[in-house]
């Protein structure tokens, strides 16, 4: 062993050694959670620099992010010895594949000086493509159309390979081909045709493909679980010489399927490299034993995996809080509590604790009880919840409702979904209601207009005029609905794609919040909205709990994390239920999210969530069934009262989330009571269900249990 490289080795456990110094070769690193991924693929790089004595031009590494890439040459450059790591090709697949292409597209019939088109010009392109094609747009949304190409793309499938399932992929498929030609017409690839193009550059260019393979004698690729084919591809065409393809990655931490991600690509690379050297990283140095427990307790059970036991020298640690609260704001309620008494106990500081959820919308309760309890939080990977452009959108729809004076939200709103009302058409409105002395609502009404706007603007000033009559006639909630249905806005965001999903997520929790305003007029309504929007702007660089997605936790580590909604239909997604792929990604979700957490975690779900203005029973993630109860503090059943299965059939009908008037119930909390079957039991909440009463009950032998008032025959006990 060169002694040059003693230092890069010192302080490696067996395992990741033998990672990094395995012998020339493909190999695969399996890297699980917490187990110094990021230190063995730098300190690979090292051993190759120092202890192989590899040129540094000759090494290429492969990240997914610009901030992964920085700090892997921070770190090489922070080791003795090693001031030429700078020579290293590092960075991206796209940044990697632009500077091939700049020297040799024209290979390939692209000028070396193409531009990039980002997101928003690659949406005007497939716009342009429709419209050319004579293809209605709100039929065909544009941003779902591009996500057929971009995975079209991603898979390596050129135009006039692609193959339609569906009418829709029919109609995609033609715009894909008029998109490419204009891109092509303006001297432009998209991102996708980084790595497309570069892929095809290697294939029809041997000359090219074997300077590169002659250059480069190693290449090391981060988060390999999760590339896609023109990414697999890209980096077995590059090591195709030399065979020297290091990969490290865990496939049970892949959840970007949604971008193109396929963990597939580590069985693809036993297939076709035999010879694959295979090293498992299985100490973790970041969690608790009971943790990596349950974790590996739901993770098992998906089909087609690398088996790998996680194990730590951190001891065993606090058991699992398990707790099932009555809705999503008692949940939200029971985070800011705990979190308070951790801080009160010093066994944890507020920036230690991370709470997260499944989808951006189950942020708005969680916000809001951080809101309530006048504590600071930071929101990761999301905009707070009421600075969402589609909430701030139908916020100023309402406004404008409440106040017709009100230009600035107007001006937000007029050509939300787009009309035909530009900014030169609305400054012409404002010229003209200036030189009447008149309002712009004045001036709409009265159709004081010209030109070619004018049909736009008074098709408007019709909606306005309606909304503004029944402002006084119908709820909060139910104004919300009619806004939403006759204005356009809901077409508008639900454009097809996942993002769009999320966004109509977003609109319909703030549903929730119209519809449990109630009676409450409409100005008290958005007063009160803004109170809490208000309250959102707390400094950053406080330490505060940080709220996120289980998405945007990858690669971050707490102390505490809590998990909320942990619900069949939430964690799992219900777009999940029926399809064992989808659910296989959602388990791999939930591993991430529980192996993020160093000391607690607190699992927790509600017995009723309100979800597109209804509030339901909900049944328990079966991700809780996976769970063994020796790991667990556990003071409910997992099961809810009466299991998964018969919890559904019993809250098969819904009930509105409005709140009505307070109705006398039989039971309160704190009374004793007898049921023929459970026994003795403490009433701990009743609420009133339609025609009947809904009873929570402790019972000392049966646990908790919730009954119907009228069909148990529960009675109290004087």
């Amino acid at each position: 062993m060169a002694k040059a490289a003693s230092p890069i080795l010192d302080g490696l456990n067996p395992a990741q050694r033998k990672a990094v110094e395995a012998k020339d070769g493909p190999t695969l690193v399996i890297a699980g959670p917490g187990s110094g991924k990021t230190r063995v693929l730098t300190s690979r790089v090292a051993y190759l620099l120092a202890g192989r004595n590899t040129p540094p031009h000759r090494i290429m590494a492969v990240t997914f992010t610009n901030k992964a890439a920085k700090e892997m040459r921070e770190r090489l450059n922070r080791m003795a010895g090693l001031s030429a790591a700078g020579d290293v090709a590092m960075g991206t697949f796209h940044s990697i594949c632009a500077r091939l292409l700049r020297r040799d597209a024209p290979l390939i019939g692209v000028d070396h000086n193409f531009a990039i088109f980002d997101a928003d010009d690659q949406i005007n392109v497939v716009k342009s493509a429709l419209a050319e094609l004579n293809i209605d747009d709100k039929k065909y949304k544009p941003a779902a159309i591009h996500s057929v190409i971009s995975h079209a793309k991603n898979e390596l499938i050129w135009p006039d390979q692609f193959r339609s399932k569906t009418y829709f992929e029919e109609v995609a498929g033609r715009v894909y081909a008029r998109y490419n030609q204009m891109l092509r017409a303006n001297n432009a690839l998209d991102f996708d045709d980084l790595l497309m193009e570069t892929v095809r550059l290697l294939r029809e260019n041997p000359a090219v493909a074997e300077r590169l393979q002659d250059r480069y004698l190693h290449v090391l690729v981060d988060e390999f679980q999760d590339t896609n084919m023109a990414q697999y591809v890209l980096v077995t065409l590059i090591a195709g010489k030399h065979r020297n393809l290091f990969c490290v990655g865990d496939p049970d931490q892949s959840i970007y399927a949604w971008r193109g991600a396929d963990y597939r690509n580590v069985l693809r690379l036993q297939d076709d490299y035999p010879d694959l050297n295979v090293i498992a990283l299985d100490q973790n140095y970041r969690s608790t034993q009971t943790i990596l427990d349950a974790a590996m307790s739901v993770i098992q059970r998906n089909p087609n995996r690398r088996h790998i036991k996680l194990f730590t020298e951190r001891g065993q640690g606090p058991k699992i809080v398990v707790r099932e609260l009555y809705t999503e704001d008692e949940e939200a309620q029971y985070v800011v509590d705990t979190i308070r008494e951790l801080v009160d106990q010093q066994a944890a500081e507020p920036g230690d604790i991370a709470v997260m959820y499944r989808t951006n919308a189950q942020s708005r309760a969680v916000e809001d009880a951080f809101v309530r309890a006048g504590m600071q939080y930071r929101l990761v990977g999301a905009t707070r919840f009421y600075a969402r452009k589609e909430i701030k959108d139908v916020l100023a729809y309402l406004r404008i409702v409440n106040n017709p004076a009100d230009s600035v939200s107007l001006r937000r709103v007029i050509n939300v979904p787009p009309r035909g009302i530009g900014d030169k058409t609305f400054a012409q409105l404002e010229d003209t209601a200036r030189a009447n002395s008149a309002s712009i609502y004045e001036t709409l009404t009265k159709n004081q207009l010209a030109g070619r706007s004018a049909k736009a603007l008074a098709d408007f000033a019709g909606l306005w005029q309606q909304w503004i009559a029944l402002r006084d006639e119908l709820s909060v909630g139910q104004l919300f609905d009619k806004i939403i249905n006759t204005s356009g806005y809901r077409d508008y965001v639900k454009d097809g794609t996942e993002e769009g999903e999320d966004r109509w997520a977003n609109v319909m929790e703030l549903r929730n919040v119209a519809i449990g305003a109630g009676d409450l007029p409409l100005g008290e309504f958005l007063n009160e909205v803004a109170l809490v929007s208000e309250t959102d702007n707390y400094d950053e660089s406080a330490s505060a709990p940080t709220l996120l997605t289980l998405h945007a936790a990858k690669g971050l580590e707490f102390r505490v994390v809590f998990i909320v909604g942990l619900e069949d239909g939430v964690l799992p997604h219900s777009r999940s239920l029926d399809n064992p792929e989808q659910m296989a990604e959602e388990r791999r979700l939930m591993y991430v999210g529980v192996t993020r957490a160093k000391d607690r975690l607190y699992l927790l779900r509600a017995f009723r969530r309100s979800s597109w203005g209804m509030s339901e029973a909900s049944a328990p993630s079966r991700f809780l069934d996976d769970l063994p109860d020796e790991l667990l503090d556990l003071k409910v059943p997992k099961k809810s009262a009466a299991g998964r299965s018969s919890a559904r059939a019993a809250w098969q009908s819904s009930t509105p989330a409005t709140p009505r008037k307070a109705r006398t119930t039989q039971f309160a909390p704190g009374q004793r009571v007898y049921h023929q079957k459970f026994g003795e039991g403490i009433v701990l909440r009743s609420a009133r269900q339609r025609d009947d009463e809904e009873v929570e009950v402790f019972f000392e032998k049966a646990g908790a249990k919730r009954l119907s008032a009228t069909l148990s025959g529960l009675k109290r006990i004087e």
